[in-house]
């Protein structure tokens, strides 16, 4: 979720400027991107990705983090995905555990503010790290959700929006259901 841009900073500034504030920020080329707040449809959403996720890759060498974990997207990129997991060794940028360099999956559920950045924008800054092999665009809208998949031939996309599809989540050995994601949430057609 996002958005509000603010002034440009060196990457520099905006690591030490970010420890310092209530509020999490994205930084991309040295524009600031505050952070909004969810709301209790994308709140649910994201425990029910995390804990279908979590309930999977528990006691494997995979882990899944939360929206609390930026992660570099770039030399002068940082984001907060909703949700990220990887399999294997973190790889963090510094002691301080605060950014991770090798997620394998990158999740993000839209809002009306982020809805752009997360369909447009995101997608380019995901798609150039290496490790990330998974980008899932969930509406909180509407049940349908997209999954980005790096193969040889360079990134492919699958839409699910039926309740009994099921969302590969191969990277990490997951499997999601459309039922799972949404489980909970009463859309206004519905």
């Amino acid at each position: 979720m996002a958005i509000q841009a603010q002034h440009t900073m060196t990457v520099a500034e905006y690591l030490e400027w970010e420890k310092r504030q209530e509020v999490k920020h994205e930084y991309v080329d040295g524009e600031i991107i505050e952070m909004s707040g969810g709301t209790g449809k994308h709140s649910k959403i994201m425990v029910n990705i995390s804990a279908a996720v979590y309930n999977q890759i528990d006691h494997s060498n995979c882990f899944v983090h939360s929206s609390e974990m930026r992660i570099r997207v770039g030399s002068a990129r940082y984001v907060y995905p909703d949700l990220s997991a990887l399999c294997g060794v973190e790889d963090y940028e510094d002691e301080s555990e605060v950014t991770l360099l090798n997620p394998m999956v990158v999740v993000e559920v839209t809002s009306p503010s982020s809805l752009i950045r997360d369909r447009v924008d995101k997608p380019d800054l995901y798609f150039d790290v290496p490790s990330i092999e998974a980008y899932l665009i969930v509406d909180q809208e509407r049940p349908r959700a997209d999954l980005y998949t790096r193969s040889e031939t360079g990134w492919h996309v699958r839409t699910f929006n039926r309740a009994e599809d099921v969302i590969p989540l191969t990277s990490i050995t997951c499997e999601l259901s459309l039922e799972q994601v949404y489980r909970g949430i009463e859309f206004a057609s519905e």
